[in-house]
């Protein structure tokens, strides 16, 4: 039987599996996004964190250490297109990053 389900007792079910409909995007529209991260200062008074920049999203976030940085910026993202979806709303694509740096007297 095509589209049915066998159910505890015998016999089958129509009903469609409950599946969590947020895990299966993020399954199937996995999307990767350049993170710049920076050092935060010392004068900051925040010692080993690190900022972690988005710049497709024009979003920052920080954590502690590189490892906690990127953490937080998988955690913002994640949260950003979830909302971003639940208002009706596209999610950003990614863009390319291109680090480079200038001189200044």
């Amino acid at each position: 039987m095509t589209g049915s389900t066998p159910v505890r007792g015998g016999g089958f079910s129509t009903a469609k599996p409950n599946l969590d409909k947020r895990h299966l995007l993020m399954q199937i529209s996995a999307m990767r996004y350049p993170v710049m991260l920076e050092r935060v200062p010392d004068d900051e008074g925040m010692p080993g964190y690190y900022y972690a920049h988005l710049p497709s999203l024009g979003l920052t976030t920080h954590g502690l250490g590189m490892e906690g940085a990127l953490d937080a910026a998988r955690d913002l993202v994640t949260m950003w297109n979830e909302e971003k979806r639940a208002q009706g709303e596209s999610v950003t694509a990614a863009a390319e990053a291109i680090l480079a740096t200038v001189e200044v007297a």
